[in-house]
């Protein structure tokens, strides 16, 4: 008798068959399970990278507009198209002055017609690759503002100066702007900082060697008569129909002045 009642339990796989049941329904149950945790875990994921890019990206817009209030050589990049409109054909051989002149220099080339030369105003030993092969190719030159340009009279139609000449006194800028002026053709361009609005970045204050100083525009144009340099009153009326057709509003002072004849 107990024999049989054995061998029936072998039968059956169990001695206890609800037991038997509830591992065969869980079974069925955990793969299912699995998958359903698995779907959840690739969405949290899905959402956490799509926050991240859009945390990244609003990081970004933040930096981008902070290094906007301090830096004339951004506003050069974007006014590139109104400058374009304004100069017309003397736009075809520019000359950019100033930090990170490599990164104007290389929006300029991508100009259709445009051939473009840059001067750093000091080292490049920190710049990027591409950069250095400007350099290496002798499209961008590091030199000193203190000193003559290292180019011929009227070697560029234009000549563009942004975060440059906001670190010169006015025993040094009376050197500078007559050479920016010697070497341009059809005139010059000056980006500088607006008192009280904007400050020294502190990578470009060490290379410099000394704070910028911020000068108001009647300053500006004092000292432009001092050293004999006119305004252009033609291409400040065009650049400001160009500026306000396309909605750009520079964030620096921008001096538009005729090359010596």
């Amino acid at each position: 008798m107990s024999r049989r009642q054995t061998g029936s339990t072998r039968r059956n796989g169990n001695a206890f068959p609800f037991t038997g049941a509830f591992l065969h329904s869980k079974s069925k149950t955990s793969p299912l399970l699995s998958v359903g945790l698995v779907l959840v875990g690739a969405f949290l994921l899905i959402g956490y990278a799509y926050s991240g890019s859009v945390f990244k990206s609003d990081k970004a817009a933040t930096v981008s507009r902070v290094e906007g209030d301090f830096s004339c050589t951004l506003d050069v990049q974007r006014a590139i198209p109104v400058l374009k409109k304004a100069y017309g054909d003397s736009m075809h051989k520019v000359l950019h002055v100033g930090p990170d002149t490599c990164t104007v220099v290389s929006s300029l080339l991508k100009e259709e017609e445009t051939e473009a030369w840059g001067m750093e105003p000091y080292d490049v030993e920190d710049a990027d690759s591409s950069c250095k092969r400007l350099v290496q190719k002798g499209i961008v030159r590091v030199a000193d503002l203190k000193f003559p340009l290292p180019y011929r009279a009227k070697s560029f139609s234009l000549v563009i100066v942004s975060d440059a000449l906001d670190y010169l006194s006015p025993k040094y800028l009376n050197r500078t702007l007559p050479e920016l002026a010697r070497v341009s053709a059809d005139g010059i361009v000056i980006f500088a900082g607006y008192p009280g609005k904007q400050r020294a970045n502190i990578p470009e204050l060490s290379k410099f060697g000394r704070p910028a100083k911020m000068r108001s525009s009647s300053w500006w144009i004092r000292f432009f008569v001092s050293t004999s340099l006119e305004e252009n009153e033609v291409v400040i009326k065009k650049f400001e129909q160009a500026a306000s057709k396309s909605a750009y509003q520079p964030s620096c002072q921008v001096f538009h002045l005729k090359s010596f004849n």
